[in-house]
């Protein structure tokens, strides 16, 4: 996936507000609709030994906040690990409806390389220290 002008420019934008990602349904969102909230913005994999923990967690997390503290979770499926989400999106909602997720499902992007999401792109470029389980 190439930069593109639609999805915003890692390298001149002001913050994640600058970005549109595509929904799981292949909408485009733009992320100024969130500004205002806390975020989380998560790569996951339904495939992954941690996935029921992290799910499970992330749910506790918006449930806890989403109403008292505007929370928004913005889960960015990935595949580029192991390869953990191998689905298609619409395989990836029906996994995320079994899980009883209420937070926000984008499509499936890379967040490693040149092919990342602009935003993955921004988020890595602005990231100072050690982060750990950041793979760059």
């Amino acid at each position: 996936m190439a930069c593109s002008a639609d999805q915003g420019d890692p390298k001149t934008a002001n913050s994640v507000y600058d970005f549109t990602a595509n929904d799981i349904k292949g909408q485009p969102v733009s992320l100024e609709k969130y500004r205002g909230h806390p975020l989380v913005i998560v790569n996951v994999a339904s495939k992954c030994g941690y996935t029921a923990q992290h799910y499970k967690e992330l749910n506790e997390l918006y449930d806890e906040f989403a109403e008292s503290k505007g929370l928004r979770i913005l889960a960015f499926p990935c595949d580029q690990f192991a390869h953990e989400e191998p689905g298609t999106n619409e395989e990836i909602e029906c996994s995320i409806r079994e899980r009883k997720v209420q937070f926000d499902l984008f499509e499936k992007v890379d967040v490693n390389g040149k092919s990342a999401h602009p935003l993955f792109q921004y988020l890595k470029n602005k990231q100072k220290g050690t982060f750990p389980g950041f793979v760059q």
